[in-house]
């Protein structure tokens, strides 16, 4: 076997520090970089710590991505003249160049809101009655009304807000920051992954790691039964038995490495690793019986879903389902998890709006609420970063595509749309840009998505210029060849 020959030609330096006292160096490693003794974490793991360019705001982030695209004149952009233009048509000027979904131009129509929006909080912010559980947080959040994107189909959009551009292979923004920075979390990934609802027409690609290591792309949790697929032991295989196992593969790694020094295979040995501490964590992290019952009424985790003659948002448990999420994710950043992803599918409302999205409003308004206040009340919400958004927005126009007898929906918007931010060093308590009278086009503060990219890295201490990749000859960054910090965001 070309293995064992390898193992016999070793020298007594190659076989200490790789096989016989490999374990044993990597153990010394932890306890050093425990101590705070190792140059460079990142040396000994893949997944260890790394310092930012600067002094960060945030040590953590939470990105609530509501697929489809809420329709932002119906929560968060209120539009009293669009009301009163309801049913009248808008200028061929405005529509002449644009690209629809299914809307047909010809025959197309402004379709006005039925919610009711009130002020709240010292600020004054305007929100629709669809939410109030979030209304109470108001002072905590900078709402932006003025997002515009490149992208008006759900997979490219979804890619352009996960990833900083519309195509596949490209690493995701929590990779980006697991890549940066690191996790401080030893027994679980530094990305995490936790879905609710029908599915994503983006799937995996919107947490990849595209063409970096494959440690750092996101981790998917279930929030019951293991939390990862296959994480415990099968039947009759005892916790010895593995880590013998472990032990083998791990070492028979580390001598392929040696020869070819490719990255992944030192992400394969972090990964196996880390998997075999995650049998201890992860179905402790997913056990929500040492919550207290105020905190499990806060987010809901035992509500019904409502019942309504749609399937759009998910089958049956979906209340439950993001709850539990929702409060995972408070577990997740207490344990050191650099990046929680929490999706639900779908907001796309073509058709049905009044009826589903009140449905989704009402899944989510709650346990989004109590995700901040606890977060405020256990000291984590100044280090924590709160995301809440979509791939871009919802037409004022009625959706009238060919067959439907009524319009009872909205079609994609890039042009114009809102998501909000919390924590992490976010200026609470403000509205930043703004739309015309009918919410068709910004007329102050436009943020451009790899704008809302660079505030985030910046954030957490990264210059978005600087944090690139080398890959093909090529230096990439999330931000790819455009982005500014928006300052107006920042405390």
């Amino acid at each position: 076997m070309k293995i064992a020959s390898d193992i016999i030609q070793l020298t007594r330096r190659d076989f200490l520090t790789s096989t016989a006292s490999g374990l044993g160096l990597l153990a010394l490693a932890s306890l050093f970089r425990d101590e705070k003794l190792l140059a460079s974490e990142s040396a000994a793991s893949p997944f260890g710590a790394k310092p930012p360019h600067f002094a960060p705001k945030a040590k953590a982030c939470i990105f609530i991505f509501m697929e489809g695209a809420p329709s932002q004149m119906d929560l968060f952009d209120p539009k009293p003249e669009l009301n009163e233009l309801d049913g009248q048509k808008l200028p061929d000027s405005l529509t002449k160049e644009v690209r629809f979904a299914f809307i047909r131009k010809e025959s197309a129509v402004l379709m006005g809101s039925p919610r009711k929006f009130q002020k709240h909080g010292q600020c004054g912010m305007e929100l629709s009655d669809l939410l109030p559980h979030l209304a109470a947080s108001v002072d905590d959040i900078a709402l932006i009304r003025s997002m515009h994107t490149d992208q008006f189909n759900h997979h490219p959009g979804q890619l352009m807000m996960n990833c900083g551009v519309p195509i596949f292979g490209r690493p995701s923004i929590g990779a980006w920051l697991n890549y940066g920075l690191g996790t401080e979390s030893k027994n679980l990934p530094g990305y995490v992954v936790l879905n609710a609802g029908r599915g994503l027409s983006g799937g995996a690609s919107l947490w990849s790691s595209g063409f970096m290591p494959s440690n750092y792309q996101g981790v998917v949790f279930r929030n019951q039964g293991d939390p990862v697929l296959n994480l415990s032991n099968p039947p009759g295989i005892t916790a010895e038995m593995q880590h013998y196992g472990l032990d083998t593969i791990n070492n028979l790694n580390r001598l392929r490495h040696q020869h070819v020094r490719d990255p992944e295979i030192a992400s394969r040995i972090a990964s196996y690793e880390l998997a075999f501490r995650m049998q201890t964590a992860a179905p402790e992290l997913i056990d929500l019986s040492k919550e207290s019952k105020e905190t499990l009424e806060a987010y809901g985790v035992d509500r019904e879903d409502p019942k309504i003659k749609s399937d759009r948002g998910g089958g049956p448990g979906q209340f439950r389902a993001f709850a539990r999420n929702c409060l995972l994710a408070r577990r997740l950043v207490e344990r050191g998890v650099r990046f929680v992803n929490v999706y639900h599918a779908s907001w796309d409302h073509h058709s049905n709006l009044d009826v589903e999205l009140k449905f989704n409003a009402q899944m989510a308004d709650q346990p989004i609420a109590a995700l901040l206040k606890d977060l405020k009340q256990r000291g984590l919400l100044d280090t924590t970063l709160v995301v809440w958004g979509s791939e871009f927005g919802r037409t004022p126009l009625g959706e009238n595509r060919s067959g439907y007898k009524k319009i009872t929906g909205r079609d994609h918007h890039p042009f114009a749309f809102s998501l909000w931010m919390a924590g992490g060093g976010v200026k609470g308590g403000q509205v930043i840009g703004e739309t015309d009278e009918i919410g068709w086009h910004i007329v102050r503060d436009p943020i451009h998505i790899n704008d809302f990219h660079a505030t985030i890295l910046h954030l957490f201490g990264l210059d978005h210029a600087r944090l690139t990749y080398r890959f093909q000859g090529r230096d990439f960054r999330l931000t790819d060849v455009a982005g500014r910090v928006v300052e107006k965001l920042l405390a």
